[in-house]
């Protein structure tokens, strides 16, 4: 089983990525999913461990499903 330091930082990977993908930054990814352009700066360096109603913003604001973030 993964520690919770290493699901986070390949989460926080996994939201880079994507967030990437679609050429946009941390502040406009942070506006799509109604959170303050500093949390999404912290979920990607692994600082912080989002609620599940977070993670289901941030996933539609990334226009994927939630799976696709642990994959």
């Amino acid at each position: 089983m993964k520690t919770d330091v290493a699901l986070l930082k390949e989460f926080g990977l996994k939201v880079q990525q994507r967030r990437k993908e679609l050429g946009i930054s941390q502040e406009e990814l942070a506006y799509r999913a109604g959170v303050h352009r500093t949390y999404i700066g912290m979920i990607e360096r692994a600082e912080r461990n989002i609620t599940l109603s977070n993670l289901k913003r941030i996933a539609d604001a990334l226009q994927v499903d939630i799976k696709d973030l642990f994959d």
